[in-house]
């Protein structure tokens, strides 16, 4: 693990990079890139101690290179138009930084820039919706985490570029910020980030902008315990899937059987869907 930092419109913007082991190995290939972009008031370190370092492992048999980001005083400027954060209105360019980083792993790790997944949480999967619709090329996949897609009134990115990319989502229906079914999202229940659709809704619209036009599946995946899991699978020869996780009676918080948040503010936490390992086997066995 190492900290890196890079210059983007003369301000210095930090990353922490997880080197897999395989990376090391003498011959090894280019390594895909996983990027992790944390939710509002957290960090870098944060998000990693959020989800138990099991993010570091993702795309671990590819000898992927992760690297986690960190934003403007806690905070992504997204493309939503009602963010009033500190990246918002400090004119923070996290598209370019996301390039930028990019651009780093590409030299010093030997990162492979065809290969490069990006996962965000809450307003990092925010962040993650304004990459594929403004650098839609740079993406090879994408894990959207908490988060849903913008109504059009709230939502205005640079550009919208419409090239398909594999889009997972995890969402849980008891989410107490970002509603499941749709509506006002509240930063910790009290400050409104706009309106948004619903987690079906969002992952349909993927699906569609993908050219997907056939029926998804929906399959259980566990249904022991207080919180159950459900599959939602958008899927069609020669176009990119969709996929939409969806936590029944799960809170805003990313599932895991060792992650840890704190109930009171962000609702419940499954232990059964294990994020990391859904996440891993989207990006690398779709």
């Amino acid at each position: 693990m190492s900290p890196e930092s890079v210059t983007v419109d003369g301000r210095t913007r930090t990353l922490t990079v997880v080197h897999q082991q395989h990376d090391q190995q003498a011959g090894a290939g280019k390594a895909p890139i996983v990027l992790v972009f944390h939710g509002s008031m957290q960090s870098a370190a944060t998000i990693r101690s959020f989800t138990a370092n099991t993010f570091d492992h993702i795309g671990a048999k590819s000898g992927a290179v992760v690297a986690y980001l960190d934003g403007h005083k806690k905070h992504w400027n997204d493309a939503r138009i009602v963010n009033t954060s500190a990246a918002r209105a400090d004119g923070m360019d996290d598209v370019a930084f996301t390039k930028a980083a990019i651009d780093l792993l590409v030299r010093r790790c030997n990162g492979d820039s065809t290969q490069v997944h990006a996962i965000g949480y809450s307003n990092g999967g925010q962040l993650v919706i304004r990459l594929i619709h403004e650098i839609p090329a740079a993406l090879a996949g994408a894990a959207i985490l908490s988060a849903t897609q913008s109504v059009p009134d709230n939502f205005a990115p640079d550009s919208a570029q419409e090239q398909p990319v594999p889009v997972m989502f995890v969402h849980g229906t008891k989410d107490p910020i970002v509603p499941y079914a749709g509506g006002m999202a509240k930063m910790y229940r009290f400050r409104p980030r706009g309106l948004g659709l619903s987690a079906q809704e969002t992952a349909a619209y993927y699906a569609q902008r993908n050219g997907i036009t056939t029926a998804p599946t929906t399959t259980p995946v566990s249904t022991a315990g207080p919180t159950r899991v459900e599959r939602t699978d958008y899927r069609q020869p020669g176009h990119q899937p969709v996929t939409l996780y969806t936590v029944h009676e799960g809170g805003h918080t990313i599932p895991g059987p060792r992650t840890a948040h704190p109930r009171f503010l962000l609702g419940p936490t499954d232990h059964t869907l294990d994020t990391a390992q859904a996440i891993d086997e989207f990006f690398y066995r779709s």
